[in-house]
């Protein structure tokens, strides 16, 4: 995929994000002869496997302008760098245990002068902030990662959008497969998959599960997920 093909699906990019999604590919790859953080197969997929995937968040929720929004388990920087991006106006945190991947997050928001991100080294259950969403790409089983991220949303009530439903700070999850059993224990979960988005066979079994923080009060009426 060439990032002229992410532009079909995303055409209302200005020219400094058109830019800044081509200058990706040149950052990993040149990074990733240092520091070993996206496989080879994958380095040769950047667009499909890493920049639209982490996209799709984009295509069930578009972050406003003043929210914060942690990614945890970022590795590289996905889906943190293409969502900050897109979303300039919002602010984005992203977090990893393992220093050599921060360290290459860091080099590659600096290379594209992303002014929104934050990178740190650390351990979710090590913050103190509090988030409006916590994004991911499948680091864990939602209960695991549920568990880990307790306390870290904001306490506060949910946005109406025009369709009426209203989104509460809650997790937004890139998984794939049957998630079924995993989502068991979370009724208020929803899942969109991507597929309904992007026409490469790649998303025919990637989804997107938005799960209000599921220690608050549940909202009346949620986002209903498609399919």
């Amino acid at each position: 995929m060439i990032p002229e093909t992410l532009f079909q699906y995303f055409p209302n990019l200005s020219g400094i994000q058109r830019d800044r999604f081509r200058a990706l590919e040149a950052l990993y790859k040149d990074w990733n002869t240092k520091i070993n953080v996206v496989s080879r197969k994958d380095i040769d997929e950047l667009y499909l496997r890493h920049v639209l995937h982490s996209l799709g968040i984009a295509k069930v929720y578009e972050f406003q302008p003043g929210e914060q929004v942690l990614d945890v388990g970022t590795g590289g920087g996905f889906p943190g760098i293409p969502l900050a991006i897109l979303f300039p106006d919002t602010q984005f945190t992203l977090v990893d245990a393992i220093g050599k991947k921060i360290r290459v997050v860091e080099e590659v928001v600096s290379g594209l002068e992303l002014s929104n991100v934050a990178a740190l080294q650390t351990r979710v259950e090590d913050l103190t902030e509090s988030y409006d969403f916590i994004v991911s790409r499948a680091v864990a089983a939602m209960p695991t990662f549920v568990h880990w991220t307790r306390g870290r949303f904001k306490k506060r009530k949910g946005v109406q959008r025009p369709d009426g439903a209203i989104w509460a700070p809650g997790i937004l999850y890139l998984k794939g497969g049957d998630l079924s059993e995993e989502l068991r224990s979370y009724p208020s979960a929803q899942i969109f998959p991507l597929s309904t988005y992007f026409k490469e066979p790649f998303f025919e079994t990637k989804k997107v599960v938005y799960l209000p923080d599921p220690y608050s009060k549940k909202d009346k009426k949620a986002p209903q997920g498609r399919g």
